[in-house]
């Protein structure tokens, strides 16, 4: 059996070094991970007039502590217990800034203290107001404490009426605002309203500057933190939540260490991911909890055009020991991963609720080569969707459909290969336990480029459906088990080529069924394991299949 081995050693001061090793495999060695150090001196922000309570705006008192403290040499600044209400802070170079268990830093509601800025979003330059906390090519820089770090997001965010109770839309509703036009949707203000009607709102194209976009201002939901170009990051300790939009956000940095933190959102929270990862070099997530409205650990990478121009992948990240609850994904790749990602090793985690486990997804016009990625010891509990997925038609939508909608399957063409088409290549899932899920696993490639050389082995679900391929290539199933209802086929299998079941069992088939085969391209499938013979003789073979697919 294969199994993947991640250890974590200390190599010496300042570093740390991410081994991952997987029998049968190439051994990967990456990177060590340079880790912060700061000086001694603290300074508190009481000393630069700060005031706890929630009638004195602190923003000038805390960005001076922080910038005095930058310019000393560095050190901690340090936010004691209490309330304090802050606008937009920007971290610099050597400095910690350290929250105290009692300390809540709420950013201020009022808009205003936010201007508009040229930024990224979503993998492409486009406009955004300021984010509460930023950092711009900084380096040795770090968020650690136990206090709590609130981004207000709920005067920024509209809200579906089909996420939340009868008696929360009545109250959004008489608080003020407006619905959209087809009364599904509360939007915040008319300002928002303007950038909710408008396609592609926020890109900054040729001949717009920000003063553009000032109309629909309040649209543009700041991500909770930004970090932008910087080296040797720290985030510890810290709750991060109700951000307006992303929570955490790590753009083109190297050597990050995330650890112990709580990342929270509400669940009706849209685009309320806990952290996203882009084009970033040398990362340790490790022990922490994320609770979110979107994906909760995510990987990103640009997305088309301006993603593929830029072309830096997001590689050697360790994730271990984390916990995700409501979430759209547990551990999510893409869909912006225009610029690749590699070398992605998951152990040790818990996805509770989630809507999906582990996602993977892209779409055509990303472009991009996600390759090399590795997970084992994951436990799944109560996912609405697919315990494992890979799609290449994402949708842009939530991958749970609300009551009474249903999703069209796309419509299937084949297209050339083009630099715009992405690539799924070299997975090793193993060890995977998820009790209760719509879909044990769902693979879903292009007809022009088939997910391709994914290995799941040692796995057990208790699922509504077994396990989908559609378009894939070199797929090997081994030593998995499905509770199924009776009578559902345990393993449906469309368009896929160079397929090994093996020892698969399921308890929807007593009669030793396990297979249904439909599509011309479907050849060279092969059943092995103790119950192979007779699983052959009940193979359900449909229209177009020939005779000697499976053997």
């Amino acid at each position: 059996m294969n199994r993947l081995l991640i250890t974590l050693a200390v190599i010496g001061a300042g570093c740390l070094s991410l081994r991952a090793q997987h029998a049968g495999f190439d051994t990967s060695v990456l990177p060590a991970v340079k880790t912060t150090s700061f000086k001694n001196d603290t300074l508190n922000i009481m000393q630069y007039g700060a005031k706890t309570g929630h009638e004195q705006l602190n923003t000038a008192a805390i960005q001076q502590a922080i910038d005095k403290c930058h310019h000393g040499g560095g050190g901690v600044v340090h936010i004691p217990n209490g309330l304090w209400i802050s606008g937009p802070l920007q971290l610099k170079s050597n400095v910690n800034l350290h929250l105290d268990a009692g300390a809540l830093l709420l950013f201020s509601a009022d808009k205003t203290q936010y201007k508009l800025i040229a930024a990224n979003w979503e993998g492409q330059p486009a406009v955004r107001n300021q984010s509460p906390i930023s950092a711009e090519s900084a380096s040795n820089i770090a968020i650690t404490g136990k206090g709590i770090i609130d981004g207000n997001g709920d005067v920024w965010r509209a809200v579906k009426k089909e996420k939340i109770t009868e008696g929360h839309w009545k109250k959004l509703v008489a608080s003020g605002g407006l619905t959209d036009t087809d009364g599904k949707t509360w939007l915040p203000s008319e300002s928002y309203a303007a950038g909710h009607r408008t396609k592609d709102a926020g890109k900054l194209t040729s001949g717009k500057t920000v003063a553009s976009f000032a109309d629909m201002k309040d649209f543009f939901r700041p991500n909770l933190l930004v970090f932008n170009n910087c080296r040797k990051v720290l985030l510890q300790g810290v709750t991060f939540q109700n951000s307006a939009a992303w929570n955490l956000h790590t753009l083109l940095c190297e050597d990050l260490i995330v650890k112990d933190i709580q990342v929270k959102n509400p669940a009706y929270a849209q685009n309320g991911d806990g952290i996203d990862i882009e084009s970033c070099k040398n990362v340790l997530i490790e022990s922490s909890t994320f609770d979110v409205g979107d994906d909760g650990i995510c990987i990103k990478s640009g997305r088309d055009a301006a993603g593929r121009a830029r072309g830096i992948a997001t590689e050697n990240v360790l994730v271990r020991n984390c916990r995700v609850y409501r979430a759209h994904g547990g551990f999510v790749v893409g869909s912006e991963m225009s610029g690749g990602a590699r070398n992605l090793f998951v152990t040790d985690c818990q996805f509770i609720g989630t809507d999906i486990g582990l996602r993977f997804k892209t779409t055509r016009g990303r472009g991009g080569v996600v390759e090399k990625v590795y997970a084992q010891n994951i436990v799944m509990k109560d996912i609405p969707g697919a315990a494992i997925l890979f799609d290449m038609y994402y949708m842009a939508k939530d991958p749970v459909s609300a009551s009474g909608e249903k999703d069209a399957a796309p419509k299937v063409v084949q297209l050339p290969v083009t630099e715009e088409t992405p690539q799924f290549r070299n997975f090793r899932i193993s060890n995977i336990v998820c009790d209760g899920a719509d879909q044990a696993v769902f693979v879903r490639g292009l007809p022009e480029m088939n997910i391709q050389d994914i290995e799941i082995d040692h796995a057990a679900f208790r699922s509504v459906k077994g396990i989908e391929l559609t378009e894939a290539k070199g797929i090997r199933l081994s030593n998995i088990r499905l509770s199924l209802p009776e009578r559902t086929v345990p393993v449906r299998v469309n368009n896929t080529v160079d397929l090994q079941l093996h020892n698969i069992a399921a308890t929807s088939a007593p009669d030793e069924s396990i297979l249904e085969i439909t599509g011309g391209r479907s050849k060279d499938i092969r059943l092995t394991g103790p119950q192979a013979l007779q699983q052959l003789k009940n193979i359900r073979p449909g229209a177009g299949v020939t005779g000697n697919a499976v053997n």
